[in-house]
């Protein structure tokens, strides 16, 4: 209050002073600014459309104060003159100290600061109280574009020491207001219920609890209408257009009914379809690439998806920059589109140089011996999309990012430019977890997967279970030879509890030694040889049952066994965690050698085959079959050596190990011959549909075991359905199923709720 009053009191003054000399004018000899406490005189200077040595009149004063007003810093102007000095008095606006959002839930404070910078509210600039409207109206309409029509913003604006102001936005966001009917209105072709099940906007589920599929927003909206759009193309509808789009809000703010109002149009069918330009490859060749043919419905994304097919083919033969663009003819009397794939190839490039960054820890050699694209070729986007993915699942790499740059002053070379980061490869991990079977689970691992960058795997690991105490030392070099071979070598102790794990009563105690090849016949086929020695003793019990007992009367209770595994993988999932599309086959043979203290053998044949049919949809088929028997003087498979099923892992929805033959004491005692078969279906889970830790699956499984394969009864075979959910949590994954018999027999052990939690930390 006293610094305004100072102020209109040499106002006066000045004003007394210069009484009768506005109507004459004057050469300025000097300009001075009274009334500035932030802002510089200088920079005030600068905005002034006069300096000294001008002519200034009465005329020139409306100027003046008008160019000040303009630049947002003042609230009142003034002029004097002293003489033939201009004094020119101001009032500064207040400055922002501080802008505090409270109440803001559904948009972050980030978020809304970024929308006050837009309109000119910031933290240290000059307080406007006219932009204060344009600041509420902004916030409402960013709570609107998400649905929220009850929102109620309350800024309130607090004066402070040194000409400063704090600037309280409160919002009271309110809830949001929920879809409750989207209508199509004009579609003919597909049903109302066909067309929105594919929407993002709409009701949810009734088993999507947590769904949020009916919050209203204004972009998921569009993006809708997008989708809409594209499946109408995808369908021969070239005209279809939406018409209109209304938004209708109750009066009480809380329900959405959407309406679309569309224009079908015609039907369309694929005409004549040719390939045009330059074709490098035979024309048969690229023909057959093209996913369309005359007569057939037109669909946008078989003619996107041909076109692309052609480039990928292109590529493969070094033309790393082909151009296909499909060329269409609309007959609007015949209602037919003509194609024209017009083919420009480009140069045939070469890969000059390939430039690896990021290897901070492991020597370069160990990331170029994974590349399948090599310097000096032809270049080839299947061996560098290949290249990028052999990489990206070597353990001690996070992120893969590969560039094509074209050589400055050439038109026919390209340099490859991988960045990778990696991760940290030496691990000291300790780690409990619980399993329903095998009860509270203590580990301790100490492992390098880049031991001294060289690419090797070396690892000591220590397990505890109410089932099982583990032992194990193993080193495994990837790349043993030039060609992509591995080599490992592992030594082992562990002592099983039999009984604890819901099988047959007697305790093992065994110690090996083995070595692993690993020879690899293409980019997805791998035999493994696995010889090994191990050392088995096996401990009795009272209550063991007979069938034991008896086997150790005959062949003792200490075995040296002398095997030899040998396995064929072939594997082309798309990733090894959460794969969605892809097989996997294995079949292994293990042989216990003549010689050993026991004879036998084991064959086994897993296989999964994975179908994509969405981006968050997926389909897996899978089974297993297991045989084994004695030979020799080994008159049947030892027990310890028993197949098992039931529980989480085979057949979910009966207790661990429960199905199959018994003993003596009526518990699970396993058998020679073991099948399996699951179908699954994998979608994301309501209510963490965005995260890519976490997936769930309705399954249907089958299986059973048997003394062996001339005892297997069709009719004895037990079958489950249910959900499974499973989460890669940071401390380890969380494997949990609800399943319900569908085929069981009395006396079988069922187990509706089955989970497995492991944990590291």
């Amino acid at each position: 209050m006293t610094r305004h009053l100072i102020q209109t009191l040499t106002l006066f003054g000045l004003l007394l002073a210069s009484t009768g000399l506005w109507a004459q004018s004057y050469v300025i000899e000097d300009i001075e600014i009274e009334g500035l406490e932030r802002i510089t005189a200088g920079t005030t200077l600068t905005y002034l459309p006069l300096q000294v040595g001008d002519t200034f009149d009465e005329a020139r004063s409306a100027e003046v104060i008008r160019a000040l007003f303009q630049t947002g810093f003042f609230t009142d102007v003034q002029l004097a003159r002293r003489g033939n000095v201009l004094v020119v008095v101001v009032e500064e606006r207040p400055a922002i100290n501080e802008i505090r959002f409270t109440g803001n839930r559904e948009i972050p404070s980030e978020a809304l600061t970024e929308v006050m910078r837009n309109v000119g509210l910031q933290r240290g600039r000059v307080f406007n109280r006219t932009v204060l409207d344009r600041v509420e109206n902004e916030l409402r309409q960013q709570y609107l574009a998400r649905g929220r029509y009850n929102v109620d913003i309350d800024i309130e604006i607090t004066e402070l020491a040194r000409n400063r102001v704090d600037v309280d936005i409160n919002i009271a966001e309110g809830r949001v207001a929920k879809i409750r009917e989207v209508n199509v209105v004009g579609n003919e072709a597909f049903s109302n219920r066909e067309i929105t099940r594919r929407l993002e906007s709409g009701v949810p589920r009734w088993w999507a609890f947590f769904s949020r599929r009916d919050n209203y927003s204004r972009e998921k909206l569009a993006g809708d209408l997008e989708r809409l759009r594209s499946k109408y193309l995808d369908a021969g509808y070239l005209n279809f257009e939406v018409d209109s789009t209304q938004v209708t809000l109750t009066p009480d703010r809380r329900d959405i009914y959407i309406t679309v109002n569309i224009d079908e149009g015609d039907r369309f069918r694929i005409g004549e379809v040719v390939l045009a330009g330059e074709l490098v490859v035979p024309e048969s060749e690229l023909q057959s690439l093209i996913d369309v043919q005359p007569g057939d419905i037109f669909s946008r994304r078989r003619v996107v998806d041909s076109g692309e097919a052609i480039t990928r083919r292109l590529g493969v033969e070094g033309f790393a920059f082909a151009n296909v663009n499909p060329i269409p003819e609309v007959d609007e009397d015949n209602r037919t589109v003509a194609l024209t794939y017009f083919v420009d190839p480009g140069p045939r490039v070469y890969v000059r140089r390939i430039l690896i960054t990021g290897n901070t820890r492991t020597q370069e050699t160990v990331y170029r011996r994974e590349l399948r694209q090599m310097e000096g070729a032809w270049f080839n986007g299947e061996l560098v999309d290949r290249s990028r993915v052999r990489l990206q699942r070597l353990p001690f790499v996070e992120t893969v990012n590969l560039e094509t740059q074209r050589v400055a002053g050439s038109d026919d070379q390209v340099d490859l430019e991988i960045s990778v980061t990696e991760r940290m490869s030496g691990a000291l991990s300790l780690g409990a977890g619980f399993s329903q079977n095998q009860g509270l689970l203590l580990t301790a691992s100490l492992s390098q997967d880049n031991f001294m960058g060289s690419g090797n795997r070396v690892t000591i690991s220590l397990s505890n279970s109410r089932v099982s105490q583990l032992v194990n030392l193993s080193v495994l070099n990837p790349h043993y030879s030039i060609h992509g071979a591995s080599r490992g070598f592992s030594v082992f102790y562990q002592k099983i509890d039999a009984e604890e794990a819901n099988i047959s009563r007697f305790t093992s105690n065994r110690f090996g030694v083995n070595a692993t090849y690993g020879i690899p016949f293409s980019e997805f086929d791998t035999l493994s040889i696995k010889p090994s020695f191990e050392n088995i003793e096996i401990l009795t019990v009272a209550t063991t049952p007979t069938e034991i007992t008896d086997f150790i009367a005959r062949e003792g209770d200490q075995y040296n066994i002398f095997s030899a595994e040998v396995s064929y993988t072939h594997d082309t999932r798309d990733r090894v965690i959460f794969a969605s599309s892809g097989r996997r086959h294995r079949v292994g043979l293990e042989l216990a050698l003549p010689g050993s203290d026991l004879e036998y053998y084991k064959l086994t044949y897993s296989g999964q085959e994975l179908f994509k049919l969405s981006d968050t949809y997926s389909l897996s088929f899978s089974a297993g079959l297991g045989v084994g028997d004695g030979f020799g003087g080994t008159g049947s498979l030892p027990f310890f050596e028993h197949f098992f099923a039931g529980g989480i892992r085979t057949v979910r929805g009966f207790e661990d190990n429960s199905l199959g033959p018994r003993d003596s004491n009526n518990e699970p005692f396993g058998g020679g011959f073991r099948t399996t078969a699951s179908a699954e279906l994998f979608f994301p889970a309501p209510f963490a549909a965005d995260n890519p830790a976490v997936r769930m699956s309705g399954f249907v499984d089958a299986g059973q075991v048997f003394e062996s394969t001339s005892d297997f009864d069709a009719s004895e075979l037990r079958a489950s359905a249910g959900l499974a959910f499973t989460w890669m949590s940071p401390v380890g994954p969380l494997s949990l199923s609800y399943g319900v018999p569908l085929r069981e027999k009395a006396g079988d052990d069922t187990q509706s709720l089955q989970f497995l939690l492991g944990a590291s930390f």
